[in-house]
């Protein structure tokens, strides 16, 4: 790869976000904006191998899409009108006026603009993750536990149904924003999860990708502060990313939770994270992010692994499933259940979630009943597990760490 390609290809990675969100500003047109925002990203192969990398590409990128879209706007007003335009419109004057948003981030705009009721939830989430938030169709086929094909159908469809309705461009107003928050928190949960444990690729973190996350929940709680899973997303977040330092060690391998060093942990984000954890749980039923915040924040909070409070944290998760009854909940009580009843416990919970046939293809399934099977030294069959997880993961710092495991229980089984 080229310097120049390496320097377009990182400008995708960072800026794809904010050039498609000022496009769309002006284009009024999801489609048309994301043509004007591929044709900038083609158009800086050839320019900026003739006239160098300009010192912020991001702008760069926007000036050429918003007049790719401007140009793309005359020609149709010049076709309907079939007459000259006889004073060319400024960019100002394209643009929507602004004067009476109330979402002031182009890119928190856009996902509330994605985040249309017309479209099923799930189309509006996978639409946005690859639209706005840049990732990839594949990622988001993992995430929703589906096939590539498959994601990438419901994308078109969803693509299609928008134009077909002329869903336009347009800011929700203030009281059309409540109906779309649980999509929009969702959105930027997954962008965060899909950053913080990367699907693919050759680095187990997407630091931009959460980075983003994070910005774009601290803007979400200035614009609705009084909506506490805005509160207890934020918390998940920031308590999550505490643990940053410790994933790994220094050459780059996966360190278990169990594993890590808790004195290296940020204890301010984990501070922050708690205080909101308290406010989100307060005032009436708690939803599933304030709980999935307060699972994080005890397992922050202990002083050592073994010294977590696994009760609670099973008592949480049963809260968590009436309100979310999704079997990766599931799959999670079963590693709560393990530390509290033992293995065989946990064991027997994973069994039935493979029986239910949900899970099928999520490649933490087969890697949670092999660490279990390894707890239990029943080596031949942990090895086929290992075996299965590895085959499903696409991450190659994951890669390594099964690998470690699945030689450590083929010696144990021979």
């Amino acid at each position: 790869m080229t310097q120049i390609e390496r320097a377009v290809a990182d400008a995708h990675r960072r800026e794809w976000a904010f050039v498609l969100a000022a496009t769309a500003r002006v284009a009024r047109d999801m489609d048309l904006a994301e043509e004007c925002v591929q044709e900038a990203y083609a158009t800086a192969l050839r320019v900026w191998a003739r006239d160098g990398i300009p010192k912020n590409p991001g702008a760069w990128l926007t000036t050429v899409a918003k007049r790719t879209a401007l140009d793309a706007l005359r020609r149709q007003n010049t076709f309907r009108s079939k007459l000259p335009l006889l004073v060319e419109p400024d960019e100002a004057d394209m643009d929507f006026d602004s004067t009476g948003d109330v979402i002031r981030d182009d890119r928190l705009r856009l996902i509330f603009t994605c985040c249309h009721p017309a479209l099923s939830g799930e189309a509006q989430i996978a639409l946005t993750l690859r639209l706005v938030c840049g990732v990839s169709t594949g990622d988001i086929a993992q995430a929703f536990l589906v096939t590539e094909a498959t994601m990438a159908a419901r994308i078109t469809r969803a693509k299609k149904k928008i134009s077909a309705a002329r869903i336009a461009y347009r800011v929700p107003a203030a009281e059309e924003l409540p109906d779309r928050l649980d999509a929009v928190l969702t959105v930027i949960h997954l962008l965060f999860t899909t950053g913080y444990t990367a699907p693919s690729g050759e680095q187990l973190v997407r630091a931009d990708l959460v980075q983003r996350a994070l910005d774009l929940t601290r803007m979400l709680r200035e614009l609705m502060p009084d909506e506490r899973e805005v509160w207890g997303l934020l918390a998940l977040l920031l308590v999550t990313d505490a643990r940053k330092a410790t994933r790994t060690d220094a050459d780059g391998k996966i360190l278990l939770l169990e594993d890590q060093d808790r004195s290296q942990w940020d204890r301010s984000a984990i501070a922050e994270g708690h205080r909101l954890v308290v406010d989100a749980l307060r005032g009436g039923s708690p939803g599933r992010f304030a709980l999935q915040a307060a699972i994080a924040a005890l397992h922050a909070t202990a002083p050592t692994y073994a010294d977590t409070d696994w009760p609670q944290i099973i008592v949480l998760y049963d809260a968590l499933f009436q309100v979310w009854p999704s079997p990766v909940v599931s799959l999670n009580r079963a590693i709560a259940v393990t530390m509290v009843d033992g293995p065989a416990a946990g064991l027997a919970e994973i069994e039935a979630l493979e029986a239910d046939g949900r899970l099928s293809g999520y490649r933490y399934l087969p890697a949670t009943k092999a660490d279990l099977l390894r707890r239990l030294e029943r080596w031949s069959e942990a090895e086929t597990a290992y075996r299965a997880a590895r085959q499903l993961a696409e991450n190659d710092a994951e890669r390594e760490f099964l690998d470690a495991r699945l030689a450590e229980v083929s010696t144990a089984a021979s």
